[in-house]
């Protein structure tokens, strides 16, 4: 078992532009979307996504906030995140995220009408590099 830091997981992670975002969902089923960090993100145990209110999983975090990320990088790197998902609706927050990439997507910015944006703050991160694997645990 390795002991990588945050630190050193998030170097390998600058990359990874989507994760999986997986939900609880009605009927004990769990669901999974692509979900983009919109490049380069320096991971801190916090993610920043944004997505339509009237999105399936948005009503899936709204009954269950516990959620996974799932993060697949080069060769054999992948990272599995359990966290609390947060939904924001505040745009002086969707400022602090916003990437211009996200405007093909909501033509108005930060001023489009139906727009959320998902935080997720992780509570165990665990990480496999080839044969190397380990765990970093986040406290509040």
């Amino acid at each position: 078992m390795s002991n990588k830091s945050l630190k050193d997981l998030a170097e390998k992670m600058r990359d990874i532009d989507i994760a999986m975002l997986l939900t609880h969902a009605e009927g004990g089923t769990i669901a999974g979307r692509p979900m983009s960090n919109n490049g380069e993100v320096d991971y801190d145990g916090d993610s920043y996504y944004f997505t339509w209110e009237q999105a399936k999983m948005v009503s899936d975090i709204e009954a269950d906030p516990k959620v996974s990320l799932a993060f697949q990088g080069e060769k054999t790197f992948a990272v599995a995140v359990e966290g609390v998902a947060k939904l924001v609706r505040d745009k002086a927050q969707f400022a602090e995220h916003w990437t211009p990439d996200l405007d093909k997507w909501f033509d108005d910015g930060i001023d489009t009408e139906g727009v959320v944006m998902i935080h997720v703050h992780a509570s165990r991160v665990h990480y496999w590099d080839g044969e190397d694997q380990g765990e970093v645990s986040m406290t509040a």
